[in-house]
């Protein structure tokens, strides 16, 4: 499972998403980053996340190389460009949690479903519990794209799943599935911060050698944080005063060369097109 810098969970995942039956090959055999076409009734910002979400599954693409192309071939800009991009990567970051809340809303384990519906569970999952969307439009639209893609035989599935999974929020959801932090603290870690299990032993082992283990909650929450859009401004071919002036963002904390946009998309910055400024972490600019 392959994503983009939105943390370790976000390449973690049931072996659901490999496991693709007969009737499914030919759907796995999509160029990564293809937008399907069937269910023109769909928002396409979810057609795209969802598309992009089995791209990674199936093909085990890497989200941001995926997405873009996705964004560009659905014709999406502006807000629904942002929504695909919110959709695809929060989905991903959230996706160890999310499966431990499916996991109690489903009587079945996770890698016996249909993986193109475990893929849109997820993205529903990640609307109804860590987005602004209407509990109904969640629902509704989940289930249309579930029918669209995999027929009606799944759709009864998907709405009962979704409607349990909405009737609390995300505190209350971990706190009831994570494993008790006195028990297993691995395991509730894991679950409540959406990290595989050895992630979350192995950055515990390599703090406790430098004596800050009490930093490791901090730690493994900041992982799965969105991670702020910074720009490079590529010495001797841009200025980053003017850069600051030109998009209003603030000046990076430890590069002399980043801005850090407060919104947008930097596809819109014409210096950013124009290659004199670079879309780069400030950690790579160093």
């Amino acid at each position: 499972m392959r994503a983009a810098g939105g943390g370790a969970a976000a390449g973690q995942a049931t072996d659901a998403g490999d496991r693709v039956g007969p009737r499914r090959a030919a759907a796995a055999q999509r160029p990564a980053g293809h937008v399907s076409r069937a269910g023109a009734g769909i928002d396409p910002a979810r057609r795209v996340a969802f598309d992009v979400l089995r791209a990674v599954s199936v093909r085990e693409a890497y989200a941001n190389l995926v997405l873009p192309a996705a964004i560009r071939d659905a014709g999406l800009s502006g807000r629904d460009a942002a929504f695909a991009t919110e959709l695809t990567y929060g989905t991903l970051r959230g996706q160890g949690s999310y499966d431990a809340v499916l996991a109690a809303c489903v009587n079945r384990r996770l890698d016996h479903l249909d993986p193109g519906l475990l893929e849109a569970l997820r993205l529903g999952a990640h609307q109804l519990l860590a987005m602004r969307v209407p509990a109904h439009a969640a629902v509704s639209q989940t289930v249309a794209l579930v029918r669209a893609q995999l027929g009606h035989r799944t759709t009864g599935l998907a709405n009962a799943v979704l409607r349990r999974v909405g009737a609390d929020d995300l505190a209350t959801w971990l706190a009831r599935v994570a494993p008790p932090a006195d028990a297993d603290p691995t395991g509730h870690r894991a679950v409540a911060t959406s990290h595989p299990r050895w992630v979350v032993d192995a950055l515990g082992a390599a703090l406790e050698q430098e004596g800050a283990v009490l930093e490791l909650d901090a730690l493994l929450g900041a992982h799965n944080v969105a991670p702020a859009v910074t720009l490079a401004a590529r010495p001797g071919a841009y200025d980053p005063c003017d850069l600051r002036a030109e998009t209003g963002g603030a000046q990076g904390r430890w590069s002399p060369y980043a801005v850090v946009l407060p919104a947008g998309d930097p596809g819109a910055v014409a210096a950013v097109r124009s290659g004199r400024v670079g879309v780069q972490d400030e950690g790579s600019q160093l």
